[in-house]
């Protein structure tokens, strides 16, 4: 599978400074803000500052410093926003799994009780 990446999507005008963000965390290789559109008490994006598109992608051709940092700024975030009683992260992917932006992001969820994902 090749990945075309948008470097016009909305995530990558935010990494560029373009668009303002409420910023939770950042290292050399991730940043984190919290969503515009929250489903819970916390709600934060996760993405990587590298043109990858979905997490497969990333996991694919991410460089291992790069996803080090990025899974170090997910559990930083969970640190900062305290979800120590449980989270859901998320990370939709192509139109089957519901992705809005085409620039792989996590979604942490919580601070609250979540519902289950699916029914049983």
């Amino acid at each position: 599978m090749t990945f075309d990446y948008d470097d016009q999507n909305i995530f990558a005008k935010i990494l560029r400074g373009e668009i303002p963000n409420s910023t939770v965390f950042e290292n050399d290789h991730a940043l984190a803000f919290n969503d515009i559109a929250p489903q819970a008490a916390v709600h934060v994006l996760v993405i990587p500052k590298g043109p990858y598109v979905s997490l497969d992608h990333f996991a694919r051709d991410a460089r291992p410093e790069e996803q080090t940092g990025f899974f170090a700024a997910v559990a930083a975030v969970c640190a900062a926003t305290g979800v120590e009683a449980g989270f859901r992260a998320i990370a939709n992917t192509r139109s089957h799994g519901v992705q809005d932006v085409p620039h792989f992001h996590m979604h942490i969820i919580g601070g609250q009780q979540l519902g289950r994902m699916l029914p049983k």
